[in-house]
């Protein structure tokens, strides 16, 4: 059994970075990603590679990033009271993609490792991470084939493991205020550790490696899906409550801003066009109603025909 360690993480999460830029990379035929490498004060630093204003993906960021601190912020000790007192370093890619067609939806992936030392006790560790999505006019092939994706990801590693997963994800990813799912989820997953470090990693690599072949097909099927201005003002909307989300919920999010992370790379899963109205409603019998009633509700989507 491999002793869990930083070393042996990092590698793969700096490779997944570049396979996940690479893979995007090929759907966008007018804009590069570019990139940014970065320190921090209190150690490490990491990789942000950015893509805008190209003719499928309207913002995109992939992050990677390696940090370390003498104290774990607040946000994980009020999770964890054990790691108070505690060094830690965490390792992990996060990326969200917004594309500029509205039929095309927002996906949202990161997968992470944590741990947490003190002189002459066991090293605190776990992993963490999934990959959820956000349509703005859903298609039931699409949300279908997303969560297969995610149940074959999940199926060598337990019968229930996706189910867990796929629920932890619905609960997680709601806005609590709005009383709505920020989208039709996927994986969510946190203080991983049991039964040991190789099997937890193998799973986190394989749902590193599952989010591009999820993605990939639904944005090829719907990027050149002929859409309106009206179509792009109801994605803005709807683009409203993913800021809602980030800004009020996210963990990682608050932990990037409370350890004295970079905040450029922090925020970069912020849109680039985004409004609110006051207290709209769609009409009923329209798309952006069945949006409400049909997707922005909790259902068995790997088990649809």
């Amino acid at each position: 059994m491999t002793v869990p360690s930083m070393s042996t993480v990092k590698p793969f999460m700096e490779s997944l970075q570049e396979q996940i830029c690479d893979g995007l990379q090929q759907l966008e035929p007018s804009a590069r990603f570019v990139e940014e490498c970065w320190t921090k004060e209190s150690g490490g630093g990491g990789r942000s590679r950015v893509i805008s204003s190209g003719s499928v993906i309207e913002k995109g960021g992939v992050n990677f990033s390696h940090v370390m601190g003498e104290n774990m912020p607040a946000s994980a000790t009020a999770h964890r009271p054990e790691l108070a007192g505690r060094s830690y370093q965490a390792v992990g890619v996060s990326l969200v993609i917004h594309p500029d067609n509205p039929f095309v939806p927002t996906s949202h992936a990161n997968v992470r490792f944590f741990i947490a030392e003190k002189p002459g006790e066991e090293p605190i560790w776990w992993f963490g991470g999934g990959f959820d999505l956000t349509p703005y006019y859903g298609f039931d092939e699409d949300c279908r084939d997303w969560h297969r994706q995610a149940k074959a990801a999940c199926d060598p590693f337990g019968a229930d493991r996706y189910q867990n997963y796929k629920e932890w994800c619905d609960r997680y990813f709601y806005l609590k205020h709005r009383n709505e799912p920020r989208g039709v989820g996927g994986l969510f997953f946190d203080d991983l550790n049991e039964p040991d470090f190789d099997h937890c990693f193998d799973f986190v690599k394989g749902v590193g490696e599952t989010y591009l072949k999820a993605y990939m097909p639904i944005v090829e099927r719907r990027k050149d899906h002929p859409f309106t201005e009206q179509h792009k003002e109801f994605q803005r909307y709807r683009r409203g409550r993913y800021v809602e989300f980030n800004l009020v919920y996210d963990r990682g999010t608050l932990f990037g801003l409370q350890s004295g992370g970079r905040t450029e790379s922090i925020l970069m899963s912020l849109p680039p066009e985004v409004r609110w109205e006051y207290n709209w409603q769609p009409e009923a019998g329209t798309e952006e109603a069945r949006l409400y009633e049909h997707f922005l509700v909790a259902k068995d989507w790997a088990e649809m025909a």
